[in-house]
């Protein structure tokens, strides 16, 4: 039976790369974005590796809730009507903005990198379980670090640094996805998260050199912050992708669950925080609030 994977942020980057990857080890797979003319030319890309089926794109804005409904829906249906599993979900899409933005009244950070990923994979659980063992990769990124910890809401409080509301994101899903391994663990759906290291991509170029991304504390020190992104933003996207193909496809990994695959494409010990089960609880609460699975 055919190996299928979804990869969304799909169409450049390490969203492209992680699926070259996944064709090249026999998937068939979907690549979701925004821009038709990026996706065929995705499509393309990935075809001439392929040794699998053709790979498809479909077009979704995952910054809007109602689409990420939309695309699940139209998943599911797909998977239900051909009886192929889901074998793969690879959530990759991610964005950092300068300056405060919202998405549907939401923080668009947050949105984007947490409650997007997030609903996509609570919608499309039935179908990744009922075409078990499957795999559901969350791509997460050494700015946990600098994240605010505390998520009495979606924003914390103090001014709006992008960096920082970015690390907070992808900490909420983090710890979303070490809750969400133990929540299945036993059914045949293993959750890891996968740490790309840093590269050169098209959210890392020219964000990462606007001061007004980090904290004013930070900001004193901006050469050296500057210099430390530039060399932590330097290396190529199919180097970066390793960490989501092995645990996408590992053999080693089968049977295995909640391990964070660092950027040398080996298990690394989570940032701790993300496994306090009190900060899980509290990113969940805000997930059923701002992202319910059953649209009201």
């Amino acid at each position: 039976m055919t190996k299928t994977a979804v990869v969304t942020g799909g169409t450049g980057g390490i969203g492209l790369e992680t699926a070259i990857g996944l064709a090249a080890a026999g998937y068939a797979v979907t690549v979701v974005g925004r821009d038709a003319e990026r996706g065929a030319r995705a499509v393309e890309r990935i075809d001439a590796g392929a040794a699998a089926g053709p790979a498809r794109f479909l077009a979704a804005d995952l910054g809007s809730l109602d689409r990420v409904r939309a695309l699940a829906g139209r998943l599911a249906a797909e998977h239900a009507a051909s009886g192929e599993p889901l074998t793969v979900l690879v959530n990759n899409v991610g964005a950092m903005f300068p300056r405060r933005r919202t998405l549907d009244g939401v923080e668009a950070s947050f949105v984007v990198n947490h409650l997007s990923p997030y609903l996509l994979t609570e919608l499309l659980l039935p179908t990744l379980t009922a075409g078990a063992p499957s795999r559901i990769v969350n791509v997460t990124s050494g700015a946990v670090g600098v994240a605010k910890r505390v998520f009495d809401g979606v924003e914390p409080p103090g001014g709006y640094y992008g960096f920082h509301h970015y690390g907070r994101a992808k900490l909420a899903n983090l710890a979303y996805t070490l809750e969400l391994a133990a929540r299945l663990d036993g059914t045949g759906v293993s959750v890891f998260a996968a740490d790309p290291g840093g590269a050169a991509t098209g959210m890392t170029d020219g964000t990462m050199t606007d001061p007004r991304i980090v904290s004013p504390a930070l900001r004193l020190l901006w050469p050296l912050v500057r210099r430390r992104f530039a060399r932590s933003t330097s290396g190529p996207a199919s180097a970066a992708a390793r960490s989501s193909i092995a645990a996408a496809t590992d053999a080693a990994l089968e049977g295995r669950t909640g391990l964070v695959i660092g950027p040398r494409a080996e298990p690394v010990a989570p940032f701790r925080a993300a496994t306090d089960p009190r900060l899980a609880a509290a990113v969940r609460r805000l997930g059923e609030l701002h992202a319910p699975v059953a649209a009201g």
